[in-house]
């Protein structure tokens, strides 16, 4: 089944614990496991591209698929931190119909559901 699944980054810590550079962050052993559970959870879906933030964190969380499946990352700024509504929309619009892993920060996930997930969880916006 091609849907458009919405994925918040894993977990990489917490951003005051970190002293370098915000967007260079990886991901906690936490985060590798969730990244890693990724492809099995996403395995009924039919995903042919993924798209990804920029940061670190969220390359991250996408390597394991994109690795299983054989296609590279998308780099997109429409998934960045500070990204606006219409901005997140606008892509989610552009993959509508396809098969797509969309990986993302909490502030963009919650322009985009009016709600919160979890590091780590997933939340289909289209199919």
């Amino acid at each position: 089944m091609k849907a458009v699944v919405l994925i918040r980054h894993a977990s990489a810590g917490d951003r005051e614990h970190w002293s370098g550079d915000d967007r260079e962050r990886p991901l906690d052993e936490r985060g590798w496991r969730q990244a890693e559970a990724f492809v099995d959870s996403l395995a009924g879906y039919e995903i042919e591209r993924i798209l990804s933030s920029s940061l670190v964190r969220c390359v991250q969380t996408m390597e394991p698929l994109a690795r299983e499946l054989g296609i590279e990352i998308e780099e997109r700024g429409e998934l960045t931190e500070g990204a606006t509504r219409e901005e997140a929309l606008a892509l989610v619009e552009e993959v509508r119909g396809a098969g797509v892993a969309l990986c993302t920060h909490g502030d963009v996930v919650l322009e985009l559901l009016g709600a919160e997930l979890k590091k780590g969880e997933t939340a289909i916006l289209a199919p």
